[in-house]
């Protein structure tokens, strides 16, 4: 058996300004999506076995190239504008059999060999964690020292968005090279530079996945962006956000991302429940925000980072969240 494990990501700054070309910064961290690949007895078949998605299903080398193709098309006509990205991907587990038949394509691997996939994973899924991207990289990792394949991280990135772009259409990559990297990145018109770490403690609430779709947020935050300052204004904070994990100034850090907290309220990505739970924080001298887009409706907004010297489990219950510590993994994308 060849396993390969993924970390998932937070944003640190930059959520929605990033699309006006103001940097983000993200951190890949200590939760991961996990894929095992190991040989089959029966000819011709492939057994996957996502645990998260609770899909058991034996399917044949012929239905996965039919699903490919089809997925394929789906996509072309997104790109021509007759088809919503959502229309190309009808169920979940349709990302992992074509990240395998894409794989096994490029590399010209199908054959009357059986396959077992086995995937799970610790990344909260539809948060903005990264939890696609991270199952993405490790299933064509795995399948890659599985079949012995030499493939570089750059062409293994590329191989990658190919998988991606079916889930989110025109992806930054941003997920990927994070997950692919690991560490702390900087994220800037297209470029990608390596940061510091954050050394303190860090934690994270899980609010709930949200109503909206990152689409719609974007859609949304895109027309304030037109008519006001704000991203300029997020940008600004993204650099006091780096300035303080590179000097390793906490109180700096909370600081900036207080700001950060008021700013993506102004822009209304923060259900009223969430803003209520940070304000609580924030008078308990804890700093938090949202990571990644928010919610325009609803109640739940995603994951909310939390900077505090002390555990703040107590102020969490009290709303009836769990806080979990997260580290960050500078490892990235590897075998486990």
């Amino acid at each position: 058996m060849t396993t390969a494990i993924a970390p998932g990501k937070i944003i640190l700054s930059g959520e929605h300004s990033v699309v006006c070309g103001q940097p983000a910064l993200a951190l890949a961290v200590d939760r991961y999506a996990r894929a095992s690949v190991v040989r089959h007895n029966t000819p011709a078949t492939v057994v996957f076995d996502l645990l998260n998605l609770k899909h058991h299903k034996d399917t044949t080398v012929k239905a996965l190239k039919r699903l490919k193709a089809r997925l394929a098309e789906d996509y072309h006509l997104f790109l021509r504008g007759e088809r919503g990205i959502k229309d190309v991907l009808k169920l979940p587990h349709e990302l992992s059999h074509f990240a395998l038949s894409n794989f096994m394509e490029r590399f010209n691997r199908f054959s009357d060999e059986g396959l077992q996939l086995k995937t799970q994973s610790t990344i909260p899924m539809g948060c903005g964690m990264g939890s696609s991207a991270a199952m993405i990289l490790a299933l064509k990792f795995a399948l890659a020292h599985h079949f012995k394949e030499i493939i570089d991280k750059e062409n293994l990135f590329e191989l990658a968005l190919e998988t991606e772009n079916l889930q989110h259409g025109y992806s930054s990559g941003l997920d990927l090279r994070v997950s692919l990297q690991g560490g702390a990145l900087e994220y800037h018109n297209g470029q990608f530079n390596t940061m510091t770490i954050p050394e303190w403690p860090l934690y994270m609430v899980n609010t709930g996945s949200p109503e909206s779709s990152t689409g719609e947020c974007v859609m949304h935050t895109q027309q304030l962006f037109e008519k006001t300052t704000l991203a300029a204004e997020i940008g600004a904070v993204t650099a006091a956000v780096k300035m303080a994990v590179v000097q390793s100034r906490f109180s700096d850090f909370q600081i900036a991302l207080r700001t950060n907290h008021a700013l993506l309220v102004a822009l209304g990505v923060v259900p009223t429940s969430v803003q209520a739970f940070i304000r609580y924080l924030e008078s308990k001298d804890i700093a938090a925000k949202i990571c990644g887009a928010g919610s325009i409706r609803g109640d739940k907004g995603g994951i909310v980072l939390i900077a505090s010297k002390d555990d703040p489990t107590p102020w969490c219950q009290h709303f009836g969240y769990t806080a979990e510590k997260i580290i960050g993994d500078a490892d990235g994308l590897r075998l486990g």
